[in-house]
């Protein structure tokens, strides 16, 4: 079982646009409404493929209940805990040409009787040897103490710990070994310190986080493409997305393509690797936070490259 964790989950409006201009007025298409968050979006598309899959976050409002009924009608297993605050709404502005602008509230503050009870829920939700995912930005006033010993707990229970998340929150979970960590290139940056203008960059720098306790680190690269450096070594992935969409949430569909087939089978990760990019380029041509089905996703457009030009400037992001 994948059991993902979203601490500060979301109602995501779309709206595509054909240019943004700052200060005019717009003509926009019907807005897409969807259920947010990393966690819940891994779930989401690990559902949408037939991969077992349990979400596990708090909710609050209208818009929390309204974001459980987008759940509960798409028939995504969740398990719902009550908080006081308000569940956030975030506003994605999708341009034809491919930008995207992302207005995203802050969140509820989750009390500590709140954070127990989720504590209690994702235990009862986890069997030892599990995939436990905790992902996304953390609501506001959460302590770096408070989400190590959430990840720490999880780690007693000899679960497979996966953390995306970014900034100091990060940095705090690494105390607790997670055995996957899935930043992407600013991220990465932002915990090891380092700028990251190559791929030999990225692999530097995922080697030193690795050094911290941490077995496997797949960095997703946008238009780069992936690196994942485990204990076999260094792998090197490319994908190819003809006509991008929204690449809001492609990255949370990246990460369950690979657990869906590493879960699977852990000496395959060139296979894992490969479903991770094929997820998140089919992620990429759909609009809004929309995740792949079947039906979208292909493997032509993804390959390994077991030479790359390490040297290669990555695009700017």
């Amino acid at each position: 079982m994948i059991v993902t964790v979203t601490l500060n989950p979301s109602l995501d409006r779309t709206l595509e646009v054909g240019r943004l201009e700052r200060g005019a007025v717009l003509r926009t298409s019907s807005p897409t409404l969807e259920a947010g968050g990393k966690g819940v979006n891994v779930t989401r598309a690990l559902t949408a493929n037939g991969i077992p899959s349990i979400a596990v976050l708090p909710v609050g409002g209208g818009e929390g209940a309204e974001l459980r009924e987008l759940l509960e009608n798409a028939g995504v297993s969740a398990r719902f805990v009550p908080v006081a605050g308000r569940t956030r709404s975030n506003i994605t502005i999708a341009e034809s040409g491919g930008t995207v602008t992302k207005l995203n509230e802050p969140g509820p503050s989750i009390s500590p009787e709140e954070l127990a009870a989720l504590t209690t829920v994702i235990a009862s939700a986890v069997s030892e040897g599990d995939w436990v995912v905790i992902s996304g930005s953390m609501p506001p006033e959460l302590s770096a103490g408070q989400l190590q010993a959430l990840a720490g707990s999880l780690a007693d229970r000899k679960v497979n710990l996966a953390m995306d998340t970014s900034g100091d929150a990060l940095v705090a979970s690494l105390a607790a070994h997670p055995r996957l960590i899935k930043p992407n290139r600013a991220e990465l940056a932002e915990v090891s310190g380092r700028t990251l203008g190559s791929i030999s960059d990225v692999i530097a720098a995922a080697k030193g986080v690795q050094d911290k306790g941490v077995e496997l680190v797949l960095v997703s690269l946008g238009a780069d493409g992936a690196v994942l450096v485990g204990p076999t070594g260094v792998l090197v992935g490319e994908s190819r997305v003809e006509r991008p969409r929204s690449t809001v949430g492609a990255g949370d569909s990246f990460l369950a393509g690979f657990l869906a087939r590493f879960s699977a089978d852990e000496t395959d990760v060139e296979s894992a690797l490969l479903e991770a990019l094929a997820w998140g380029a089919a992620a990429a041509s759909l609009p809004g936070t929309s995740v792949p089905g079947p039906g979208d996703i292909t493997h032509s457009n993804v390959q390994l490259v077991w030479q790359p030009d390490l040297d290669r400037p990555l695009v700017a992001s």
